[in-house]
């Protein structure tokens, strides 16, 4: 059995997403699979800069946050919000 090692209960979204690294920027595009109050796991086929703003929106959620990596599993990464406020 693993122990759960998360802040915060993570909720599956599954939903597209967009990530920039600089406003004004073209945005790219992610999948967030689940989110919390304090980070979220995306999935993209393309790198990922190691810290960018994350925009998720749609049903009961609008996000606009800062993000930085803290893990990698092939197209798969764990971030963390930068600055704390609700999901």
């Amino acid at each position: 059995m693993f122990a759960e090692r998360r802040n915060a209960p993570r909720r599956v979204i599954n939903r597209i997403a967009q990530y920039y690294c600089v406003a004004g920027e073209l945005p790219r595009t992610c999948m967030v699979t689940d989110i919390s109050d304090t980070g979220a796991r995306l999935y993209s086929e393309t790198e990922m800069p190691r810290v960018f703003f994350l925009v998720v929106s749609g049903d009961n959620i609008k996000l606009n946050r800062q993000c930085r990596i803290v893990w990698r599993l092939g197209n798969e990464f764990g971030v963390e919000f930068v600055k704390q406020r609700a999901v």
